[in-house]
């Protein structure tokens, strides 16, 4: 019994370190770190280089110095804004435009600060038709004029380049607009317009609760796919070493079990592919949604002349911001309940074979998996909570509180069926 939780424990602590390694890596390439970008001075770089006509434009400045950098503000835009010309994109149009929006653009950057300056006031005055675009950084050099010299100040001044495009939106996303981001913005809308205060966070609860109303079914089929696999893993466990020598046999013997037992290996996986463009329609709907004045490519017609906009404040909180202190460690709880019950009836059934024999094997590849998972998702899903404004995070929450209603009814109704076998 020591040998084989020491096994698992040894299993359980490769598998943890190779996630967190991989984390790490992947990290490292894609998204450089200080050590691997020549220090000094300061950078500009766009979060996307690529976009589609609607999509927000944000550009990433970080200041590598060890000094507060001074940026020119117009119109609390602190970057000059050009259109490259299609056919010599050397050739370059200053554009300008009024922000759709209030906003506050930064006047400094503190030495080693980051800034990411959301474009989205001007997407429709200056970014508006698809092309090249170039975005230009002006900051001090740091030389001091001559007094009374009459000096050019643009000749001590450097400017830091980066460019992104904008293209047509290809007929992926127009479908993806036309049937989910679209229809759950304006009945994000049609909600907020029937309270009196047209309050975000209500509108947030009752939208996601509709749409998981609307998903219930395929959901439910793909949580009792999940109980069934779970059920037959021994079987499956036991062709394995039985047949391992005979590929097309231990084939012939797994769909033997499915047929048998009337299990369709893709029932607990298809349902939730299906679910994904609702669920990410949902998140960019609540994560862009909330200031209207910048999306309204996605607004219906009749609600193009709104003379209100969204109240952000709930329960006392802005949903704009995000307070690291409460839905992070929130959602790292709610996260680590709902896979606990997703696995519950594995954990069971693992608990009795060890209950019952004096040797009990050590822990499967699919274990250790959901072991994994039970714990590195959550905190995951609260790492991520950390970035997000609040109102994302409101609806993770309610979307997890469902999942967990509906997850424990899964689980009833098994031991039920059990029960009564």
């Amino acid at each position: 019994m020591a040998a084989v939780k020491k096994s698992q424990f040894a299993n359980f602590l490769l598998i943890f370190a190779v996630v967190y390694l991989g984390y790490f890596l992947v990290f490292r390439v894609f998204f450089p770190t200080d050590a691997q970008i020549p220090q000094g001075g300061v950078t500009m770089e766009m979060e996307d280089a690529s976009i589609t006509i609607g999509a927000t434009p944000i550009v990433i400045i970080e200041n590598k110095t060890d000094k507060t950098i001074d940026l020119d503000e117009a119109d609390c835009l602190p970057v000059k804004a050009f259109k490259a010309d299609p056919v010599d994109p050397t050739k370059l149009t200053p554009l300008s435009g009024e922000a759709e929006t209030d906003c506050e653009g930064p006047t400094e950057l503190l030495p080693g600060a980051e800034e990411k300056i959301n474009l989205g006031p001007w997407k429709y005055s200056m970014f508006a038709e698809p092309g090249m675009y170039e975005l230009e950084l002006r900051v001090a050099t740091g030389t001091v004029l001559p007094t009374g010299s009459g000096a050019d100040q643009s000749q001590y001044r450097e400017g830091i380049i980066t460019r992104f495009t904008i293209s047509e939106p290809g007929i992926f996303t127009k479908l993806f607009r036309a049937f989910i981001t679209k229809p759950f913005l304006n009945i994000l809308i049609f909600v907020a317009s029937l309270l009196p205060d047209h309050n975000l966070g209500i509108s947030i609860i009752v939208l996601t609760i509709l749409v998981k109303l609307l998903l219930f079914i395929p959901t439910q089929h793909a949580l009792e796919g999940q109980k069934k696999m779970q059920m037959l893993q021994p079987k499956f466990e036991a062709i394995k070493k039985q047949y391992k020598d005979d590929p097309k046999k231990m084939q012939e013997e797994t769909m033997k079990v499915w047929k048998d037992h009337k299990v369709n290996p893709f029932q607990a996986c298809l349902p939730l592919l299906v679910q994904f463009p609702v669920l990410i329609g949902l998140f960019y709907v609540i994560r862009d949604g909330i200031d209207l004045d910048v999306t309204r490519h996605l607004i219906y017609p009749f609600y193009q002349h709104l003379d209100w906009s969204f109240n952000p404040m709930f329960l006392g909180l802005d949903l704009r911001e995000s307070y690291v202190w409460l839905f992070p460690p929130l959602l790292v709880v709610m996260q680590f309940i709902q896979m606990k019950l997703s696995f519950m009836i594995a954990d069971k059934k693992k608990a009795k074979e060890i209950k019952d024999t004096t040797t009990p094997e050590a822990d499967t590849a699919q274990e250790i998996q959901q072991r994994v998972m039970l714990y590195v998702l959550p905190l995951m899903i609260g790492f991520f909570a950390l970035k997000f404004p609040s109102a994302v995070s409101l609806y993770w929450g309610i979307s997890t509180l469902f999942a967990i209603g509906q997850q424990i009814i899964v689980n009833r109704e098994h031991i039920n069926v059990r029960s009564s076998s």
